[in-house]
């Protein structure tokens, strides 16, 4: 009878245990879902803090750079202030000494493909961005190419 009582007993345990686990899948299912939302959350109100647009300075005249193998680039652009940058005049002298460093020397090969347009107007962007930020305030936001000529 003893026999009896212990091969009763070994479903039920094997049924608890299964309860368990189950409910240990669903107490940890639930955290990870509850801890993707709340991480997704974070990510969506960085994206709000997206400085506004302000003004868009134009260079005035394009810039003229030596490429490599005897060739050049005239190149124009304008930058998009954000509005922390206020309306005042904006000295533009050191975005095209970046431009400048940027583009100098470089072949058209490099500057024909798309691909290497997109590289290298981020590379300057990001230099203009540093050049152009004020007490942590970014006061440019993007770059705009008004005309790229090579020859």
């Amino acid at each position: 009878m003893s026999d009896e009582n212990e091969a009763a007993q070994a479903p039920k345990s094997n049924k608890m245990l299964m309860i368990i686990i189950a409910l240990a899948m669903v107490l940890l299912g639930g955290g990870g879902v509850g801890a993707f939302f709340m991480l997704r959350s974070d990510s969506a109100s960085a994206a709000e803090e997206k400085p506004e647009k302000g003004v868009v300075v134009t260079i005035e005249n394009p810039l003229t750079v030596n490429l490599a193998d005897g060739h050049y680039l005239k190149v124009g652009f304008a930058l998009q202030m954000t509005k922390k940058a206020g309306e005042e005049e904006i000295d533009t002298s050191e975005a095209l000494n970046l431009a400048i460093e940027q583009y100098t020397g470089r072949t058209v090969a490099e500057l024909s493909t798309e691909a290497g347009r997109v590289k290298l107007k981020g590379e300057l962007l990001e230099k203009i961005e540093k050049a152009y930020e004020e007490d942590g305030k970014q006061m440019v936001m993007d770059l705009y190419f008004t005309s790229f000529v090579t020859q």
